[in-house]
């Protein structure tokens, strides 16, 4: 699935909800510069045996809310970039991700420079956040 939605830059919402992703293991740059998408619903996704999600949702600059709580992160191991250039996102949900066995994880909040609210729980991932914004858990 990877580069899947990459450039749909007029693309404003998607519903992928009946999409089957129990097998993928390359998400990385799915909605890659998807500038106008606003909304986007993966509650459904199963990415249990996903790896890499690097620059997943790099540049979807119009985004402004995004739950990933129902994502499984045990075996990514590339994370670079993923919500880099997010610059309207308010809300990020990402409570479950678990960066143990993620071995790239640089600039994933690059520019996220709207985010009000983030729900996370991962040590790694914080750490990553506080390098570029002066944030208290």
């Amino acid at each position: 699935m990877s580069y899947m939605f990459s450039g749909c830059l007029l693309l404003k919402e998607l519903n992928i909800n009946n999409f089957n992703t129990e097998k993928i293991i390359h998400m990385n740059s799915m909605f890659k510069d998807c500038f106008s998408l606003k909304e986007l619903n993966l509650s459904n996704f199963n990415t249990n045996q996903v790896t890499d999600m690097n620059s997943m949702f790099q540049r979807c600059s119009s985004l402004e809310e995004l739950d990933l709580s129902n994502f499984n992160t045990n075996n990514v191991t590339d994370m670079n970039y993923m919500f880099c250039d997010c610059i309207s996102l308010t809300k990020l949900n990402i409570s479950n991700f678990n960066s143990n066995n993620t071995n790239y994880i640089r600039n994933i909040f690059y520019r996220c420079v709207s985010l009000k609210e983030l729900k996370l729980s991962d040590e790694k991932i914080k750490k990553e956040f506080q390098k570029l914004y002066d944030y208290k858990f």
